[in-house]
């Protein structure tokens, strides 16, 4: 009976297709049971022979390729039921074998009854809606279904509702992942009693049937596949043959459904690989089986991760001997030259070439299991499976197939196993993918599910050397996009960076592998074995170094940028993805002291990788200028694992830092970054666009700073506490760019930096001390603490949602742990230190939603404004927490003026980190705190408040943090002597504040005053000076006699870099260094120089009570307050947060001084009785007290008031005479009749694109950005005043009879029916109905910027909501709608003969002069940029109305048609100007509105294009555009026939 349902089936009978298909159908389940009682029997050789006979017809090969076909041949084979109907047919062949002859609903029902699997396992798509519970869940990775998470008991948990991306599959009943507290109650634990045998011959027949389905389905996946042209991938075949595969696949994916029964045998017929051997190795003399194996033979020839001998990969520095496992080949020569790479492999041609100094890395001698990396080798159904999926760029039904699988324990581990072996598979794939995103996501949608068990990756990762393929194939990943770098030195660099411009970065295609890498590292076991693997670990610091310098920005000094990259996107991601990520993952499991192996092993490879980086970038000390990359991963790891090994590890910090020489070369970049971003907010790289103000705001954004600029901050730290200080003080100043500024002269070259950015580049140095200095976030500070200090600086500056502020607060930097850093709870830090505000409902009916706002004692003891500026993205939200602050003191009567940002105590620093206070107790900065006080006193320029509030700020923090006893005797007598020893006797501020300069050596131009000065007779010092130095010895007596040497920041820096480089050099290995760079001109050293002497006679402390009198304004403003009261020194109440302005912290500084020192307090009486008598303050009651304090502030109110208003005033007077007027500053006065001396200046331009100002030029025309519109505004004027009615019935209705449209209609074709053609076009105007508006917001720019902007524009990706193509754009500078550029006239403001502001002539003169005018020759003008542009925006204009609004000749497109167009435009932009005014052009203003009308501008682009063909209309127009004393002279002038 079999036999003959298998000759029925394979079409032998064709007449039976007649039968019923229940008679069919019985006798495939007859055929079924008869086989199933066969196979029952103890011989059931014959049963299973008769079994594969029918299958073998049922499933053949042929049948598969007969539908791939398609069409009739597909149809034949299958019996004549379609092309489908064949498959369909050996499905339910298939469904009646596995129910043995029953039905196949029931027997599915039967299997489920056995189903022993304690998971849920149910697998989803993108878009699903799951829940994740971080109370419940073990692994970040954990979420369940709806139905489990509502099943469960999760009352009072951390969990959230999230919409799935990539995929999952829920994790309940699984305890690897889970907590088992957390299990819904279907999937609670099960004893094996509860859980029934299955019967034998239940699942009987799916063993026999199953592989033979397995290899059909594989048959076919080989035979549609074929090998990609050279033009690309056949996406459209593959997507037919997985079309055609759908139900058998959809087969398999209900099997899985049964449960756990039903898994258990298809785990064992995929995994079985006698089964796999038998079935792909008998293929016999069937031609097809052989075809699709050849195949399958090709298809397996790329699927190798292999490095050939020759094969150069970037390396680092050989570890020692012992230490790795790691096989690190040496350079290929010591002298090895450039571009020496093979590029056999064709996947890397294109990254390979000329990358430098590289090296050969090869997998750890440990892998047992070579053949991972080679072509892969194929032992069950299971692994070709998959790798059929990975070469169909996973399909959707077959992972959810293979998911579905996974509660399957044995089937869950060695489907693990071969998604490892096909790992670099994967890669190769992925890479050349077409559909890279997608691809992606299936891939995390299986990988999450298999690494995020901690128990089966560790058995991976021992079994398989999981992490060792990881890091290969990253590492291989990313050399196919390699470029040299061109940091420091572009020439001899040897140095390899990604190219941030590939699709492999743009498209994060890498983002599958690396999202894994940090999966597996969450898990400890998994962390640990990394963490002690040097060979990894060098391997790791090689692929890290990739990034380390990528995306590198060059400052445009002459020309605008002309397309901005936006390739900073894809370095800033890369970084934290690729880099920063992982390394959070590893610190995560270095918290206890036992790890301190762990973090030795990181530095120590990360600092050889740092060595490695500095040679091949041929860095020394000086980095190049205007030169700045944000990325510097390496540096950050180093930090990181620092700031970990002192905190968490109790690890001596010096025991893990390099020496002085390698510090030094470690904070130059970090540095760089600090003095780039107050360069960038300075507008010194405007010329570089607007993405580099990007990359300065991303840096320091919520998702990025704990990765950047934390990490970086930190660093600079270290070096700062370990380097000479003087040296880093020289090298902050020196970096900035702000050493030639810091001379007491009057005037000073600045060679570096212009003189508009001195102020903000000193505001940002000083600010960046501050921050340096005052920042615990790794230098004591708890989580907690972090925690509270974050989310109060964003409440302060603005209020929050919730929502909003947990964006903003940084993170933990695992992405997938959703932890805030801390023991505390968000909600508890929230609700300690701010106020909810219910939601509101506004007055349009809107609600506001409810808001967060800080406490009353938060403003009043935490608002921190270091951490402000230090995470605020806009500069305005620093502003924004001040003014917040200040409104506070207002209302709660705590300071009435204006405060300065309030000096708040700091947290103690950890022992470790003590040395960062010396920076404070340097007489570098000393020296510049003595000059920048010196020049705020002086009111020298470029010195702005707050360089004054840092400058008080630095010195209140040098005195909460000075020595107990500091000797008064220390000088500098021993030792080599320097030129800041003239300066200071010691290093201590406490003492150096009384401290007396009598006389400054400067130099200075030859034009500055203090040249004609002569030097002074004698330099003795004043009474004050000789007063407290009567006690120094004789040596230091004569040295503070003397005058102050001229001090250099940049060479007592070089000094002090020599000096070590020369001390570690003795102690090295004996290398000819070069010697420190001269890209920096020393001050002073230009030829113009000369050197003066300038009498100051100023201590710190003299500085600071003159400053005080200067900021109240009064003489004797200062009285001591120890005087009535010395109690005051003895037990001084200073508090740790102090709220005032600049004259009370001048008085919390002098009461510190003279607290900690007696000499101190003895120099400010000598300087109060001196300056003025000591007047002891009246005794005056409390009431008397209040009125004077009253008085008072109303005084310092007023003048106060009158300086803002005057400023105001100033300001906007400035602005009318620049900004209200579009064309010229001569226009102010609208359209004026009086005769003006002509002005002989050239007008100046500022384009809003490049920011460079100059005239227009014919070769490099400027333009006006304008809006053109169609406007039939004045068409609707009618000659009645009276105003028209609403028509309210059919009868009222309003004609058009007695508008201005209609009537000069009727007057054109009067005219025309008895006048010529081209006679009635010069009398009349056509603008009435559809003219055009012309418009301008008045900001101009060059062509060619416009033209670079709108192609920047074409490529945005972004949706604009306007239309490129149609030249619609907005205003680069002010946002406004525009769709065209006028070009501006080029010349001086000189009117020529041709443009003239008219008298007050009679009509009859004027039109005399324009005959006179069209008697004359025109000259043609000539073919320039200028004239081009003049005619694209005339196309323009004539573009934006319709063709019958422009077109009345007739004879259409005659030249008199376009005369009249031109001037009949002129004509509707001056009546709607009238409008605009009041109908009066003589007086009123200009429009107010935010776009204003450019009349001249206008006309000058008319008359240059109608020059071309009317020469003497050009004339017309010009004069009668020019000579509009009136409305009425205008239009009867233009419309005389």
């Amino acid at each position: 009976m079999a036999a003959a349902a298998a000759a029925a089936v394979g079409g032998q009978q064709p007449s039976q297709s007649e039968l019923a298909a229940s008679g069919l159908a019985l006798d495939k389940a007859a055929t079924a049971a008869h086989l199933k009682a066969a196979l029952s029997r103890p011989d059931n050789r014959a049963g299973a022979e008769e079994l594969q006979a029918l299958l073998e017809r049922v499933l053949s090969a042929e049948r598969p390729l007969a539908a791939a076909a398609g069409g009739e041949d597909a149809a034949a084979a299958g019996g004549g039921g379609g092309p489908g109907a064949a498959e369909e047919e050996a499905l339910e062949w298939c469904k009646c074998l596995l129910a043995g002859g029953g039905g196949y609903d029931e027997f599915c029902a039967a299997v489920r009854a056995y189903d022993p699997a304690a998971l849920c396992g149910l697998v989803w798509t993108a878009n699903f809606v799951a829940y994740r519970c971080r109370t419940c869940g073990i692994s970040p990775c954990m979420s369940l279904c709806a139905e489990c998470f509502h099943q469960g008991d999760h009352t009072g948990h951390d969990f959230n509702m999230f919409r799935s991306q990539a995929g999952g599959a829920c994790d309940c009943g699984d305890s690897n992942v889970m907590r088992e507290s957390g299990f819904c109650k279907r999937h609670q634990i099960k004893s094996s009693s509860n859980i029934p045998c299955v019967p034998k011959d239940l699942l009987m027949m799916s063993e026999f049937v199953l592989p033979r389905f397995i290899f059909c389905l594989i048959q076919y996946l080989r035979e549609g596949y074929n090998e990609p042209a050279a033009d690309g991938p056949s996406e459209k075949d593959l997507n037919k043959v997985l079309q055609l595969l759908e139900p058998q696949i959809s087969f398999l994916e209900d099997l899985t459904k049964m449960g756990g029964a039903m898994r258990s045998v298809l785990t064992q017929v995929l995994t079985n690989q006698q089964n796999y051997k038998d079935l792909t190795s008998g293929l016999g003399e069937n031609a097809c089986a052989k075809k699709s194996h050849e195949k399958y033979l090709i298809a397996l020839k790329s699927s190798g991760l292999t490095y050939p001998e020759d094969k150069l990969v970037y390396g680092v520095q050989e570890p020692s001997a012992g230490t790795s496992s790691l096989a690190v080949q040496g350079f290929v020569g010591a002298t090895g030259t450039l571009g020496q790479v093979d590029s056999s492999d064709e996947d890397d041609q294109d990254g390979s070439q000329g990358l430098g100094k590289r090296k050969r890395v090869k997998l750890s001698s440990g892998t047992k299991d070579q053949s991972i990396m080679d072509v892969l080798k194929h032992k069950s159904f299971l692994e070709e499976l998959l790798f059929w999926t990975i070469k169909y760029e996973f399909p959707q039904k077959m992972v959810t197939f293979l998911l579905n699988m996974l509660p399957d324990q044995e089937y869950k581990v060695a489907f693990t196993k071969t998604f490892v072996q096909h790992y670099a598979f994967i890669m190769k794939t992925l890479k050349k993918s077409h559909e890279s995103d997608t691809m992606s996501n299936r891939i995390v949608h299986i990988s999450v599910q298999l690494f995020s068990n901690e128990e089966l990756a560790r058995q991976v990762t021992e079994e398989c050397q999981l992490l060792d393929i990881m890091v290969t194939v990253l590492l291989y990943m990313m050399e196919s996009c390699l470029i040299k770098s061109e940091l420091q030195d572009e020439e001899n660099s040897l140095h390899v960076v990604v190219n941030c411009g590939e699709a492999l970065l743009k498209n994060n295609t890498y983002w599958p592998l690396v999202s894994d890498f940090i999966n597996i590292l969450s898990h400890q076991s998994v962390a640990k074995r990394f963490l002690e693997d040097h060979g990894l670990l060098v391997t790791w610091m090689n692929f890290v170094s990739f990034f380390q310098g990528m995306n590198l920005n060059k400052r445009e000094l002459n020309e605008h940028v002309e397309f901005e990259s936006q390739t900073y996107y894809a370095a800033f991601a890369a970084e934290l993805e690729a880099c920063a990520q992982p390394m959070w993952g590893l610190l995560s499991h270095c918290k206890v002291r036992e790890t301190q192996e762990y973090t030795r092993n990181v530095v120590r490879y990360c600092l050889e990788a740092l060595q490695d980086w500095f040679d091949a970038i041929n860095f020394v000390d000086e980095p190049a200028p205007n030169q700045v990359t944000f990325h510097l991963p390496l540096h950050r790891y180093y930090a990181m694992f620092l700031s970990k090994a002192v905190k968490c590890q109790e690890l001596d910090l010096d025991s893990v830092l390099p020496d002085q020489e390698m510090l030094m070369k470690l904070m130059i970049h970090p540095l760089q970054i600090q003095a780039s971003l107050a360069e960038i907010h300075s507008n010194m790289w405007v010329r570089n666009g607007l993405q580099i103000k990007g990359q300065a705001m991303t840096y320091v954004q919520s998702h990025f700073c704990n990765s950047m600029i934390d990490p970086d901050i930190y660093l600079l730290q270290v070096c700062a506490s370990r380097l000479d200080p003087d040296y880093f003080i020289s090298s902050v100043f020196e970096r900035f760019k702000v050493v030639d500024l810091l001379t007491m002269a009057s005037q000073h070259q600045n060679t570096v930096l212009d003189a508009e950015h001195e102020r903000s580049m000193l505001e940002g140095a000083l600010t960046f001390l501050v921050i340096l200095l005052s920042l615990r976030l790794h230098l004591g500070m708890s989580d907690d603490e972090i925690l509270r200090a974050e989310m109060v600086a964003q409440l302060c500056m603005n209020d929050r949602t919730h929502s909003s502020l947990l964006d903003l607060i940084p993170e933990n930097p695992n992405p997938k742990s959703g932890i805030i850093p801390g023991s505390y709870s968000f909600e508890s830090v929230l609700s300690a230190v701010a106020d909810f505000k219910a939601p509101v409902f506004e007055p349009g009916g809107s609600m506001q939603q409810g808001m967060y706002t800080p406490k009353a004692e938060v403003w009043d003891q935490e608002f921190d404004p270091v951490m402000v500026i230090l995470r605020t993205v806009y500069r305005r939200d620093v502003q924004s927490a001040m003014d917040r602050y200040t409104a506070f003191l207002k209302q709660s009567g705590k300071f009435p003026g204006n405060p300065w940002p309030p000096y708040k105590k700091r947290t103690s620093l950890h022992p470790s980190y003590k040395g960062l206070m010396r920076l404070l107790h340097c007489k570098t900065l000393h020296i510049v705190l003595f000059t920048l006080l010196y020049k705020i006193l002086m009111d020298h320029q470029n010195l702005s408040e707050h360089v004054l509030c840092m400058v008080l700020y630095l010195i209140e923090l040098g005195l909460e943090n000075s020595a107990d006893e500091e000797s008064d005797e220390e000088a500098s007598v021993g030792g080599p002597e320097r030129c800041h020893d003239s300066w200071f006797p010691g290093s201590n501020l406490v003492s150096n504040m009384r401290h007396f300069i009598n006389y400054v050596r400067v130099r200075v131009p030859e034009t500055a005053p203090e040249v004609k000065r002569d030097s002074p007779a004698s330099t003795s010092s004043d009474n004050l000076g000789s007063l407290h130095n009567s006690r120094r010895p004789k040596v230091l007596q004569r040295e503070n006699s003397g005058t102050a040497q001229v001090f250099s920041l940049v060479a007592e820096r070089r000094k002090k870099f020599q000096e070590i480089i020369n001390r570690s050099s003795s102690e090295a290995n004996q290398v000819v260094r070069p010697k420190t760079s001269n890209k920096w001109s020393a001050p002073g050293s230009a030829p113009q120089l000369t050197t003066a002497i300038l009498e100051i006679k100023e201590s710190i402390l003299s500085l600071l009570i003159k400053l005080h009198h200067k900021l109240s304004g009064k003489q004797n403003s200062y009285y001591p307050p120890w005087l009535d009261d010395i109690e005051i020194l003895i037990q001084p109440e200073i508090p740790k947060y102090s709220h005032g302005d600049g004259i009370t912290a001048v008085e919390r500084i002098l009461l510190k001084a003279a607290s900690q020192s007696r000499m101190n307090k003895r120099i400010i009486e000598e300087i109060c009785r001196k300056v003025t008598p000591p007047v002891p303050p009246k005794k005056v009651t409390a009431a008397e007290k209040k009125t004077l304090d009253k008085e008072e502030r109303r005084q310092k109110a007023r003048e106060r008031q009158q300086k803002l208003l005057a400023e105001f005033a100033s300001r906007q007077k400035s602005f009318m005479e620049t900004a209200m007027d579009v064309d010229s500053p001569e226009n102010d006065i609208p359209m004026d009749i009086t005769t003006a001396e002509p002005q002989v200046s050239e007008a100046v331009y500022d384009c809003v694109i490049c920011g460079q100002s100059g005239p227009s030029s014919e070769d490099r025309p400027t333009g006006l950005v304008v809006l053109l519109q169609a406007s039939s505004v004045l068409g609707q004027c009618r000659d009645n005043v009276e105003p028209k009615k609403l028509p309210i019935t059919e009868e009222e209705q309003i004609y058009p009879w007695d508008t201005c449209a209609a009537v000069h209609d009727v007057r054109l074709s009067l005219l025309q029916r008895y006048f010529k053609d081209s006679s009635c076009l010069l009398a009349v105007s056509i603008g009435w109905e559809g003219g055009v508006f012309v418009q301008t917001c008045g900001h101009t720019l060059h062509i060619d910027c416009h033209k670079s902007y709108m192609e920047s524009l074409r490529n945005d990706q972004v949706l604009q909501g306007f239309s490129v193509d149609k030249g619609e754009f907005t205003c680069p500078l002010c946002r406004q709608f525009a769709n065209s550029v006028l070009p501006c006239y080029p010349g001086s403001n000189v009117e020529n003969n041709l443009w003239q502001r008219p008298s007050n002539k009679s009509i009859h003169d004027l039109i005399k002069e324009v005959e006179e005018l069209q008697g004359r020759p025109g000259a043609f003008p000539s073919e320039t940029n200028l004239s081009k542009e003049m005619e694209s925006v005339m196309k323009d204009i004539k573009n934006t109305t319709q063709k019958k609004y422009r077109d009345y000749s007739k004879t259409p497109g005659s030249p008199d048609n376009d005369f009249l167009f031109m001037y009949s435009v002129a004509r509707t932009n001056l009546e709607l100007e009238l409008i605009h005014r009041g109908g009066n052009l003589c007086s009123g203003g200009a429009s107010t509105a935010g776009k204003r009308s450019c009349l001249k501008k206008e006309s000058e682009v008319q008359s240059d294009c109608l020059a071309k063909s009317h020469s003497w209309r050009m004339a017309e127009l010009a004069l009668v555009s020019k000579s509009s004393d009136s409305k009425f002279s205008y239009v009867r002038l233009i419309s005389c026939p």
